[in-house]
């Protein structure tokens, strides 16, 4: 399958080739309402994948529409904001529950925007999505293509029985769909476990562009006469993301290897910073973490490749690893990540590297080893370049081109 490769200003692309000429049967623009739920004014995963392929295929000439529940974004072209929100937490997250759209305001939607494809981000609400993927049938032979992407891998027995109720619900509703595609293998099983429909595995789109060193980068991190080891976690200080887990290991690291010099930075945000923030004092080791608290988007490639070992211990819940292939793409050391289903795909190639979170003495031990074999740069520039080859694979030009096939390939089936 061929990709098109972003293109800067003077009409080359990342590689320095010419720019891509499509093929005839690419040459047809389409319009594209991206359909989500939820908000898009938070960094989340589903958001990040809306936003990431919403301006990969603006940039490729279709046309885009956002559909969401709710938003404050002045930034957004077409962005169309279809009922309101009430604020709840499913599978680890905080989400926004739709409330119920009215048909009527639905059809006239539809109608006005007149969509090639409507691409829904799945699971979805009746009273939203559900209204709008009728909407999109309304009309005999001038119908939208409805394409979904199944998103979520359940972290409890709660979330997995609501998700298949609701899959009984939607049976019908669901035969609409003309293509499904998954974000990972995991988030694949699970679909056909609630919703009953078999997607294809097309993962989440990163613009790994904005993280990987410049060439003439060192493929590891620099090092100065007085610098340690520097170990870094970045993600949403919840329960699911494992900054508990990583702290522990550091606390046991420090107790097992006092003569290690080593310092650690935990960056997020969330309901548990208080609680690692004493976790770390008790240990002895509060002098060697630091909790920067959120870190802006334009500032995490450089805090990446700044570290010797990123550590992403997340315990489970997780449907795919934006933010390990972030890591992946940016790190100039090693990325150690939580052994889980979602994770598993990202981590294809590079299983060494996934670690259980809650075995405390190995991950210490493991960290350990990272920090003390700081010299075998051999070992390192290798890791490194594994990791980049890996991320490469969720690259947004390799993603945004099976998704762009994707919808063709269901437009085919609509016009036949």
């Amino acid at each position: 399958m061929s990709t098109t490769p972003r293109t800067s200003a003077h009409g080359t692309t990342r590689s320095g080739e010419p720019d891509h000429v499509p093929a005839p049967e690419e040459r047809a623009p389409l319009t594209v309402g991206l359909l989500i739920d939820d908000s898009l004014d938070r960094p989340d995963g589903v958001q990040q994948y809306v936003l990431t392929l919403g301006a990969w295929l603006a940039a490729r000439g279709h046309t885009v529409h956002y559909l969401t529940a709710s938003s404050e974004r002045t930034d957004l072209e077409n962005l169309h904001v279809v009922g309101r929100t009430v604020n709840v937490r499913f599978n680890g997250n905080r989400l926004g529950t739709p409330r119920p759209v009215p048909r009527a305001e639905a059809r006239e939607l539809m109608e006005r925007l007149r969509l090639d494809v409507l691409h829904v981000q799945m699971p979805y609400s009746p009273f939203l999505a559900g209204r709008v993927v009728d909407a999109a049938t309304r009309e005999e032979g001038a119908r939208s293509a409805v394409v979904g992407t199944f998103h979520i891998y359940p972290q409890s027995r709660l979330v997995s029985a609501g998700t298949r109720v609701l899959g009984a619900l939607e049976r019908r509703r669901l035969a609409r769909f003309d293509a499904v595609l998954a974000v990972s293998e995991a988030a694949q099983e699970f679909a056909q476990q609630a919703f009953g429909i078999d997607a294809r595995v097309v993962g989440n789109p990163v613009d790994t562009a904005r993280f990987v060193p410049p060439p003439d980068a060192p493929l590891v991190p620099h090092r100065r006469s007085d610098a340690v080891p520097h170990v870094a976690f970045l993600g949403r200080l919840v329960d699911r993301k494992g900054p508990r887990e990583l702290v522990d290991a550091l606390v046991r690291l420090h107790d097992d290897v006092p003569a290690l010099g080593w310092r650690a930075t935990i960056a997020g945000r969330g309901p548990l910073l208080d609680s690692l923030r004493a976790a770390v004092e008790r240990g002895g080791v509060a002098d060697r973490v630091a909790f920067p608290g959120f870190l802006a988007e334009e500032d995490k490639a450089e805090f990446l490749q700044d570290a010797d070992v990123v550590a992403l211990p997340s315990t489970g819940g997780e449907s795919f690893g934006i933010s390990v292939v972030e890591a992946l793409a940016a790190s100039r050391g090693v990325v150690l990540a939580g052994d889980n289903p979602g994770y598993r795909t990202v981590m294809r190639g590079l299983e060494d590297q996934l670690v259980a979170p809650r075995d405390t003495a190995r991950l210490a031990g493991i960290l350990a080893t990272w920090l003390t074999d700081l010299d075998d740069d051999v070992t390192r520039e290798q890791t490194v370049a594994r990791q980049r080859a890996a991320a490469a694979r969720f690259d947004v030009d390799v993603i945004g081109a099976q998704v762009e096939d994707a919808y063709r390939a269901a437009l085919a089936t609509v016009t036949r």
